[in-house]
């Protein structure tokens, strides 16, 4: 998978993140694309560490469940810093 495949599983993964996850986690479509990529890479690595396996192919059910669900761990930790630093 090409960087332009990141983007857009990172891009896709992390608005469906979001829906899964609502609240006011803060951001945009940049912050989404940042988060999304980000998650995606925490759940290859974690999908490598747990189950040993990781981000296949771009169609692969198996690369989007990683990519959603590294997506909603690094959203509900950015939802803890923003919310942590917006009381301040």
């Amino acid at each position: 998978m090409g960087i332009f495949g990141w983007i857009v599983l990172g891009l896709i993964a992390g608005a469906i993140a979001k829906l899964i996850l609502p609240g006011k986690q803060g951001g945009g479509w940049i912050a989404t694309l940042i988060l999304g990529v980000i998650g995606a890479l925490v759940g290859g690595w974690l999908g490598s560490l747990l189950f040993n396996t990781g981000l296949q192919d771009f169609f692969s059910l198996q690369t989007w469940l990683l990519a959603i669900g590294g997506s909603l761990v690094v959203l509900l930790i950015w939802g803890l810093i923003t919310k942590s630093t917006s009381k301040k």
